[in-house]
């Protein structure tokens, strides 16, 4: 999609291609495997999340918003490049020992990159599982001028973790040596967030906050394990690895209380997006910062998290690594005091890979050629035509191969098919079936060959991550 002659007017703000006119700060919070049904707006009856509700409140819902994988790191490559899993670099979790993912190569350019053009400072906060430290994925080679967090999604299991990195130094936590559990990470990770905010109110900045919560392991500070201990009946506890050489290594700890662990995670995260927005407000940037909070994927089963207690996956089918929409449709909220109408919802059908044509396009630099996505600066700012997607497409290349596409109201799914590549298609009507429950290929057999084909030629050749390329022609 190319802006180069595009010329957008929102509410009295000229954004064009090129312009660096006013361009609003950007700071994107990314929830990891937060469930649709996780948040007390949507549904959540165990735990209140008051100021993720209020930005959906005092901001734009979209109800109909998808993420970029059901899993971590090709939903983060959804995200950052702007293309579905059929075209985005990463396609699948590709581990690197002892430390980090597969790297996406230098010459593929990120979110990050885009916004340099426009004099945009950007920090990452988090999670990263794009490359490991030092290689051409490394965060700091791929446009961020600042990064905080775990390099490894493998290693971002841990909550009281070894060591995590800033910019490029590994930083040992001696509060954590040996079984130790003296220093959350999360909470030096928000902090960081904090000062990078404080640190670029006066020029545009972009603030990737890719906090680990609720990711199993289940652990949360004793601050917040108070406000929910003996608040559920636990069925049992969960028993991890607590000691040992693969201490902390990935395979998680024991939750003596998982509930209240999860139910205090989800807490202390909707405190951090709490003093996330009261900073905006304290520095006087509220107005110019468009604050965007989602979850990467649908919610998880590890770790002794109990989904089905709390709801998590609210009115959808599946779980994350599924490609039902209980792995992959995730809640969003935007936020922009004065620019995005409060209390609005839309139904736009939206996913990751909009963000790069979206941000782009209000920071006044032309989105690449290749993106999946579509603007929606129309849609959260009011004016002008919103454009449609002709499909959402997703594929998910571990237990026997899955692809899904949306297209409409229409949900085609197809599990097991690299085992078997003619496996039948489950058609769902999302309008009248939200939750998946009636497969009703049989009665629209011409909506089935449509997507279908969809589905065979929607993805490109990779080398790296081939998901039976015999069978998928794409290319």
């Amino acid at each position: 999609m190319k802006y180069l002659s595009l010329l957008v007017v929102c509410c009295g703000v000229v954004f064009s291609a090129g312009a660096k006119a006013d361009p609003p700060n950007i700071i994107y919070i990314l929830a990891d495997d937060l469930g649709y049904g996780d948040l007390s707006c949507l549904g959540q009856e165990h735990f209140q999340t008051p100021n993720i509700d209020a930005l959906k409140a005092k901001g734009m819902f979209f109800s109909n918003h998808y993420s970029g994988s059901t899993v971590c790191a090709p939903s983060r490559s959804a995200l950052l490049t702007g293309q579905h899993t059929g075209h985005t670099f990463v396609r699948g979790n590709k581990e690197i020992m002892p430390e980090g993912q597969h790297p996406i190569p230098a010459e593929i350019k990120l979110l990050p990159e885009l916004l340099q053009e426009a004099g945009y400072v950007s920090g990452a906060f988090g999670k990263w599982g794009l490359g490991y430290p030092g290689s051409e994925g490394d965060p700091l080679k791929k446009g961020f001028d600042v990064f905080y967090g775990y390099n490894c999604q493998r290693l971002g299991h841990h909550y009281y973790p070894f060591h995590i990195w800033d910019q490029d130094k590994k930083i040992m936590l001696e509060g954590n040596a040996g079984t130790a559990k003296g220093t959350y990470a999360p909470a030096l990770i928000h902090d960081r967030t904090l000062k990078f905010i404080e640190d670029n109110k006066d020029k545009p900045f972009f603030a990737y906050v890719a906090s680990i919560i609720p990711h199993a392991e289940l652990a949360a500070p004793e601050k917040y394990m108070k406000q929910f201990s003996g608040k559920f009946d636990e069925p049992k506890p969960f028993v991890g690895v607590d000691d040992g050489p693969e201490l902390r290594l990935g395979r998680y700890q024991s939750a003596p209380q998982p509930r209240a662990a999860f139910a205090a995670m989800v807490t202390l995260l909707d405190d951090q997006v709490g003093e996330i927005v009261a900073l905006t407000e304290k520095l006087g940037i509220a107005d110019k910062t468009l604050i965007i909070f989602t979850s990467d994927n649908g919610t998880h089963q590890e770790g002794g998290h109990d989904p089905k207690f709390f709801n998590s996956n609210g009115p959808f089918r599946g779980h994350k690594r599924d490609l039902f929409d209980g792995g992959v449709h995730v809640p969003m909220m935007a936020y922009w005091p004065g620019k995005i109408e409060a209390g609005s919802e839309s139904d736009h059908i939206s996913a990751f890979w909009d963000m790069v044509p979206t941000f782009n396009e209000l920071a006044g630099v032309p989105a690449p050629d290749n993106t999946d996505g579509i603007s929606m600066v129309s849609t959260l700012l009011g004016k002008g035509h919103q454009a449609e997607h002709k499909y959402l497409y997703w594929e998910f290349h571990e237990r026997g191969g899955r692809i899904a596409v949306r297209m409409g109201k229409w949900k085609g799914v197809r599990y097991e098919v690299l085992k078997k590549p003619n496996a039948p298609m489950k058609l769902f009507d999302l309008e009248a079936d939200p939750g998946e429950q009636k497969n009703v290929a049989d009665q629209h057999p011409e909506t089935v060959k449509q997507i279908r084909k969809i589905m065979d030629g929607a993805r490109t050749h990779s080398e790296i991550f081939t998901f039976g390329q015999t069978q998928f022609k794409g290319e």
